[in-house]
């Protein structure tokens, strides 16, 4: 009974850090800090904004995004969606943000690797 209850907190606690990644990550977006992704971006990144799509280092997909959110400025971020793959081991995060040139769709792919989930992929479309 004890492994239980102990293996339930676990889990508990777990799915905690996960929700407070997210809400960390739509903060950042909603703020335009591209430098608040850092620790969730994995070590190579799939970037996709307007004019530029590539895989690259950490922090020159940062520096991407930087550029991105100084170009067009964020003023609100609305989540409209986030789910997990049936293995549990990826999820994403679809939602729209406002800037002060239109509206973009944004698109976060992330994997979980040793237990903590990393953003593979992050794409900003305009709409």
């Amino acid at each position: 009974m004890k492994k239980v209850i102990l293996l339930l907190s676990f889990l508990g606690i777990v799915v905690s850090l996960a929700g407070q990644s997210v809400e960390t990550i739509t903060r950042a977006l909603k703020s335009g800090d591209a430098k608040a992704l850092i620790p969730y971006l994995d070590s190579n990144v799939e970037i996709a904004v307007p004019g530029k799509e590539d895989i690259l280092p950490k922090d020159e997909a940062v520096a991407v995004l930087d550029n991105f959110f100084l170009k067009n400025r964020p003023q609100h971020f609305s989540e409209m969606h986030q789910g997990r793959s049936k293995g549990q081991d990826s999820k994403y995060i679809i939602g729209n943000l406002n800037t002060a040139n239109g509206t973009f769709r944004v698109y976060i792919y992330m994997k979980n690797q040793n237990g903590q989930f990393a953003i593979q992929e992050l794409r900003i479309d305009r709409e």
